[in-house]
């Protein structure tokens, strides 16, 4: 298999295809990333309780929850492999409309993703993958900031653009914009969450 080369050219996801099923990629406007390292403590601690929220209230629902690594393909279902410059994994998100569900992958906007933020994907997060998904017509944006105990939320207006975000601090509850039978509690998200000084 190969790899993206270092070089100015972009890549499509029929070249994902071919690049080592053991390392992890995005390409966000036809230029590859690798996503390493791996998360840390916090961010798998955060994750694990927002996805256990996440599913045990929308089980049996129309949404669905998923959690990386999963293949999102941003573009419209008749695109070709060839000619999708767009796919991400982010670490959790909902779909609703199954029609955009395969075996190995979504093809199309998920309905709400949540980013949960590290030290290497600040950047990554809050701005390339924001005007990604906001572009892509992503309802709702969550970016979880462990350590800061805070949530961000980004609500998709009717001008496709999104508005002033909404912030939670690190306890009490919040509905999905787009889902209102969802309620997160955020005491339960935090609880596990570790003082960076207290990490070795």
């Amino acid at each position: 298999m190969s790899k993206p080369a270092t070089d100015n050219r972009l890549y499509s996801y029929s070249d994902y295809l071919t690049w080592p099923a053991n390392e992890r990629w995005e390409i966000i406007q036809g230029r590859p990333r690798v996503m390493s390292p791996s998360p840390g403590l916090n961010h798998q601690v955060v994750l694990l309780a927002l996805a256990s929220q996440f599913y045990s209230q929308l089980q049996g629902k129309a949404c669905r929850v998923f959690i990386a690594p999963f293949d999102v393909l941003l573009a419209d279902p008749d695109t070709p492999d060839q000619q999708v410059t767009n796919v991400v994994q982010p670490d959790l998100f909902v779909i609703c409309d199954q029609s955009k569900l395969s075996r190995r992958r979504v093809k199309g906007a998920p309905d709400l993703i949540v980013e949960v933020l590290s030290p290497s994907s600040v950047k990554h997060d809050r701005y390339e993958k924001f005007l990604l998904y906001e572009q892509a017509g992503v309802r709702e944006y969550w970016l979880v900031e462990p350590e800061a105990k805070l949530l961000t939320v980004f609500r998709l207006n009717e001008n496709g653009r999104y508005g002033r975000p909404d912030l939670y601090a690190a306890s009490g509850p919040v509905c999905a914009g787009v889902l209102p039978e969802l309620v997160v509690d955020l005491e339960t998200v935090f609880a596990g969450v570790e003082s960076p000084e207290d990490l070795p």
